[in-house]
């Protein structure tokens, strides 16, 4: 099993920019999918995720309305569209993969809930 990121790079502040994941190994439609950033703490944020039942798509209060998480399963890959982002949206977004994995509660599943991972892409929001 692989994810393999790519998009990030350096933005200034309110531009866009788009992640990619690209799976191998697995059966995306199989498996809840999320992003996360690695902020300043080196805590993992959770910012938006897929349940796998249903498709439904979650966001982080701090990027609802401006990122947009959608998957292509007969792509095997997922994305994160970045709208206006912010200074404080800098940091290294890895994107992850759990099969079988839901939403309880509305909220995305933390990172320990799963197991594979992307390396990360570097994102930089700087004038």
């Amino acid at each position: 099993v692989q994810l393999v990121e790519s998009g990030g790079g350096m933005v200034q502040p309110g531009g866009s920019a788009i992640l990619s994941c690209r799976a191998s190994g697995l059966v995306l439609a199989d498996y809840g999918i999320g992003w996360f950033r690695q902020d300043a703490d080196n805590k993992l944020r959770e910012l938006s995720c897929i349940d796998s039942r249903d498709g439904k798509v979650y966001y982080d209060g701090s990027v609802k309305g401006r990122f947009t998480m959608s998957r292509d399963n007969a792509k095997n890959t997922f994305y994160l569209q970045m709208n206006d982002l912010r200074l404080s949206d800098a940091g290294v977004y890895y994107c992850a993969a759990e099969v079988g994995l839901g939403v309880v509660g509305g909220h995305c599943p933390r990172d320990w809930s799963y197991d594979e991972w992307g390396e990360g892409t570097q994102v930089t929001v700087s004038s």
